[in-house]
């Protein structure tokens, strides 16, 4: 495959090591329109398919397993034969391929051609000094990229996702999904990834999400046997799981077929496993910037060629001299100081409690304008507490609790704070003896578009009884009846009204309401399906109550204050959403309903969402549009959320952010974990984002700017001066000083002022700042060359080692000194002053660029002493650069603002 010269370069600038910690979902993200996502490698899919027909006791034999799960011992014997459960793309580079992906990006190849250039014309000084240039450019990206690489994944490893295995001979148990081994029995229910290929053994209303797979949109039901004997392909088995799926709904055991490079998705990485998630805003900045600086480079190097070689007649020298300016144009360290910023802010977050997954995900953070979140746990305390248990009418009544503890006792699936509250109630274990006195004959699992779930018990001596737990109005949908006290009444539209008023004014309160629901049920069955869930009987309601947190009105006004808008993304009613946002102090500005939602078209709901910051009885589907219309409406925007319902919201996001006691999905598909569910943290990482942003642009900034201004002089002193102005050795030398003085970047000071409001890409503003800017130092180079020529007499090539020396050392420190000029809006070393790394780094390089010609080393580098009456000048030229910076950036800061 060919790439064009955009695209090379554009793959150079998208760091490896920023995207590897999240490659396998963007792996997933790419391969929905694929039509590899339908091909499966001819040997897996056989065993798939084998294994999808084969009998469940002649596949567990053929494994090595057993009905009751591998041993400990068998486990680790399987685990040394096939090896960790862990695809390939997974791994970290070996230190000699990072070492060459930090070497071949296109501006080292350039220094290395003109290297090996200056060499073959015995230019060995200059061939030292350029490939010097190559050699430390290389490693200071191998060591930053290596240390940010290392935080990183010590980061990620405090985050990991695990599944519950059976184990013969020992309790089911959590394992971290890398310790799996082919023929593990894992147990699976809602919320949780698919962490291999699998065969499921037993399944109750089993459905999955496999759409990153096969691109079907809706979830795929899964059973125990395969219907369809001819199917062939394994993504059509009605049997099989695969790794990197989820399950939506639904309970099962299935036991390990492959892990890891041995499964689809595994093959999936070897084939494509180059492809990068899609390009974000923070990417597309970067690359954007650095094609500004290249077209610049391609306009500029021909120019220089040709005036020089027309003008001084030696095109070998001209040819040096343009790639030299190549070089200066090019922003070589860009990547290094993207890497160390990034990581930086990663660390200092690691220290709040934040686990960045996604490097880049940091200035994401900055760019941020709008967070959307939940209610439950988010602005309110991770805690959930029962308050009442009530009839129908609202009096107590503990024949709803002990319904509500036997649906939570028995149900296997995903088990929410509503559940955990209630079986709190131990009491209730023990008056109605549930381990002996019932027994679980069935159940219906939860999904989030019927809201309620189902167990079916027998005890006592009674038929079987349903018994029915979920959100009032789903509920009611399933009643005919309604119970007070001993009496059971027909649902009328009257009891229906009352109903209403009842739980309405326990919402009021700020309570969530759970309907409890029943049902006897004939005997002689074992299975029963969502079909039996009709003609109930309202029992009453289970109230909870979700009290804010703390924290969260100050972190509110914190995020405000900062110009990040909050809107609540919620599948709870309206009442309650309502009356928690008054207790936080977030002013309700409209409200949306899940059904409301249904009916606007994408135009319409563009207007609403603006409008409006309050969003109730939502599902999954509802969120992830919500947050695609506010990112096509040009927002930046944040999610936070924990549960399954939040996973395609998460993904949508421009940075997804979840919690570390989140279900598997939202976990995988975040960008972000909160080892603490506090908006506070939220409102330091929004902050920590934009100092990185800041710092980063600095660099951008001070690069395009500095390095136009000497190429501009370049050009000038070409056409006029019958010698080069400074050889390509100086211009490279230069360079290399000026880029290591840039390493202290990522850990200077930023202005308070410049963290109030999110900090976007605006490459055209860089563009604009290049132009205005760069052409100041140009002024003061062109009045060192009149210096150098009528004041020191460095009119002849006889005299040239004098003039470069005069003009390199001026270059060296206007452009070092740029670093501070441009760092602050405010008046520098005064109003503002750079961190101390920055100022010693300017400091020394300042130091170095005039002991050069000074020192003894001056010949080596084809430079000579300066006369004294230089350095009297020189502050001079100095103080008069920096005065007329800052008299133009005042100028710019009233036109355009400053970024």
């Amino acid at each position: 495959m060919k790439l064009t010269l955009k695209e090379f370069f554009a793959g150079f600038l998208r760091s490896r090591h920023i995207g590897r910690h999240l490659r396998r979902l963007a792996l997933l993200d790419s391969i929905n329109d694929t039509t590899v996502s339908r091909e499966v490698p001819p040997t897996l899919a056989s065993t798939l398919v084998a294994a999808a027909h084969e009998d469940s006791a002649a596949l567990l034999l053929s494994l090595g397993t057993h009905g009751e799960g591998l041993t400990e011992v068998e486990a680790d014997a399987l685990r040394a034969q096939h090896g960790l459960n862990e695809v390939e793309h997974e791994q970290p580079l070996p230190w000699w391929n990072h070492l060459w992906h930090c070497y071949k990006n296109p501006f080292n190849l350039l220094l290395t051609l003109l290297a090996v250039i200056s060499w073959l014309t015995e230019d060995l000084k200059a061939a030292v000094v350029i490939f010097s240039m190559v050699v430390l450019s290389t490693l200071l990206r191998f060591w930053q990229e290596s240390k940010s690489t290392q935080a990183a994944d010590a980061l990620n490893a405090m985050v990991s996702n695990t599944a519950t295995v059976l184990r013969r001979n020992a309790p089911r148990r959590e394992l971290p999904i890398k310790q799996l081994a082919p023929g593990d029995l894992i147990v699976l229910s809602a919320g949780d990834m698919i962490p291999a290929d699998c065969r499921v053994l037993s399944a109750k209303d089993l459905f999955v999400s496999q759409a990153a797979m096969t691109g079907e949109s809706m979830p795929v039901e899964k059973f125990i046997h395969q219907a369809d004997r001819g199917t062939r392909n394994p993504l059509e088995m009605d049997n099989i799981l695969f790794m990197g799926t989820n399950v939506v709904s639904g309970t099962a055991v299935a036991v390990i077929l492959t892990t890891g490079n041995s499964t689809y998705f595994g093959a999936l990485a070897k084939r494509v496993g180059a492809t990068d998630r899609a390009v974000t805003s923070f990417q597309q900045g970067v690359n954007k910037v650095s094609w500004l600086l290249i077209r610049f480079m391609f306009v500029m190097a021909p120019l220089v060629l040709f005036i020089n070689g027309f003008t001084k007649g030696d095109w070998t020298e001209a040819l040096l001299f343009a790639l030299s300016i190549a070089v200066g144009l090019t922003p070589e360290m860009l990547p290094m100081i993207v890497t160390s910023t990034l990581a930086k802010g990663a660390v200092f977050l690691s220290r709040k409690k934040v686990i960045v997954k996604r490097l880049d995900a940091i200035q994401n953070f900055g760019a941020m304008d709008v967070l959307c979140t939940d209610k439950t746990g988010t602005l309110t305390q991770d805690k959930i507490f029962l308050a009442r248990n009530v009839d129908v009418w609202g009096e107590d009544c503990d024949d709803v609790l002990e319904l509500a503890y036997l649906n939570s006792y028995y149900q296997t699936g995903l088990k929410n704070l509503l559940d955990v509250a209630v079986l709190e109630h131990v009491e209730i274990h023990r008056e109605l003896k549930v381990g002996s006195a019932f027994r679980k004959v069935d159940e219906i699992p939860f999904d989030f578009n019927r809201r309620r779930m189902s167990v079916v018990v027998e005890g006592r001596g009674q038929p079987h009884q349903l018994i029915c737990k979920g959100a009032v109005e789903e509920v009611l949908a399933v009643c005919s009846r309604v119970r007070h006290g001993d009496v059971d009444q027909a649902l009328s539209d009257e009891l229906l009204a009352r109903i209403r008023r009842v739980t309405g004014a326990f919402n009021a309160e700020g309570l969530r309401v759970v309907a409890v629901a029943a049902r006897a049920m004939p005997e002689g069955r074992d299975v029963y399906s969502l079909a039996d869930e009709q003609e109930l009987t309202l029992i009453g309601y289970v109230a909870f109550l979700d009290p804010p947190k703390e924290s969260t009105a100050p972190a509110l006004k914190a995020l405000a204050e900062h110009g990040v808008a909050v809107k609540v993304l919620t599948g709870d009613n309206e009442r309650v959403t309502a009356k928690i946002c008054r207790e936080v102090g977030l002013a309700q500005q409209g409200l949306l309903m899940g059904n409301d939602i249904e009916r606007m078209s994408d135009a319409e709901l563009a207007v609403a969402v603006e409008m409006t910051n309050v969003f109730a009885r939502l599902t999954p589907s509802h969120k992830e549009r919500i947050v695609r219309i506010l990112k096509g409406n040009g927002h930046v925007v944040g999610f936070m959320g924990d549960g399954i319902n939040d996973a395609p919201a998460l993904r949508t996001a421009d940075i997804g952010i979840s919690v570390d006691s989140a279900v598997d999905i939202a976990k995988e598909a975040a960008d972000i974990i909160l080892l603490e569910k506090s908006l506070m943290v939220l409102e330091e990482g929004v902050l920590e984002g934009r100092r990185t942003f800041v710092n980063m642009l600095k660099y951008i900034k001070m690069t395009a700017s500095s390095n136009f201004g000497n190429v501009f002089s370049v050009l000038v002193a070409s056409a006029f001066i019958p010698f080069l102005p400074m050889l390509p050795m100086h211009l490279l030398m230069q360079n290399l000083l000026y880029d290591i003085s840039q390493i202290a970047i990522p850990f200077d000071n930023v202005d308070e002022e410049m963290l109030k409001q999110p900090q976007r890409w605006q490459p055209g503003d860089v563009g604009r700042f290049m132009l205005f800017f760069g052409p100041i130092s140009s002024i003061f180079d062109i009045t060192t060359f009149a210096l150098m020529w009528y004041v020191f007499d460095a009119n002849t090539p006889d005299h040239q080692t004098l003039f470069q020396s005069g003009w390199f050392v001026v270059g060296l420190l206007t452009q070092t000194l740029i670093v501070h000029m441009i760092r602050t809006p405010k008046i520098p070393f005064l109003q503002s002053r750079a961190a101390m790394p920055l100022m010693v780094m300017t400091a020394i390089i300042m130091a170095v660029g005039i002991f050069l010609p000074m020192g003894p080393l001056a010949h080596y580098f084809k430079l000579q002493a300066l006369p004294s009456l230089y350095f009297v000048f020189l502050p001079l030229i100095l103080l008069a650069y920096m005065a007329l910076t800052q008299g133009v950036k005042g100028f710019y800061i009233r036109r355009f603002g400053w970024q």
